[in-house]
């Protein structure tokens, strides 16, 4: 059994309550996902809707082209304002948990991603992850990382010490 991690941190120029709206909202997840995953949720979760332990959402992505996939995911644990954790219960991961911190910084908020994962299919699977995988979901937080500037902009840059 061989788990992964990848942990991402961002500063941005927004308060903790505007940082929280945006990232507790399920709908949300498809603006900072590439287009040609196509994010889709399709169960009844409406784009007002607020995440909350014990919330299951399902979404229909690609993450390979030409591989449409289900993937179930249950809200685990909420600490209001400040993080959310989310747990795969059907896709393509043995095992997924990302956990989403925020913390007040001056000028605004740091947004820490820590994904623990793993690939099924043992050997095969780890070579998968040397291949395509690891590179595939660094290129995504890559991505949500520009997009996260794109709509909210950068933190200015740091008078030195």
């Amino acid at each position: 059994m061989t788990v992964y991690c990848i942990r991402t941190s961002q500063e941005l120029p927004l308060s903790m309550e505007k940082a929280w709206d945006f990232i507790s909202s399920p709908h949300n997840l498809k603006l900072i996902t590439p287009a040609h995953y196509r994010v889709d949720i399709f169960n009844d979760v409406k784009p007002q809707d607020k995440m909350y332990k014990g919330q299951v959402i399902m979404y229909k992505v690609n993450p390979l082209k030409g591989l449409r996939l289900k993937w179930v995911t249950e809200i685990t644990e909420v600490n209001e304002g400040i993080s959310f954790v989310d747990e795969q219960k059907q896709g393509p991961y043995k095992m997924w948990r990302h956990e989403h911190i925020l913390q007040a910084i001056e000028g605004g908020t740091r947004m820490d991603d820590i994904l623990h994962y793993e690939i099924p299919l043992g050997l095969i699977g780890r070579i998968a992850n040397w291949l395509f995988v690891s590179a595939t979901l660094h290129s995504l937080f890559d991505y949500r990382r520009k997009k996260l500037e794109v709509l909210f902009g950068n933190m200015p840059a740091r008078k030195p010490g």
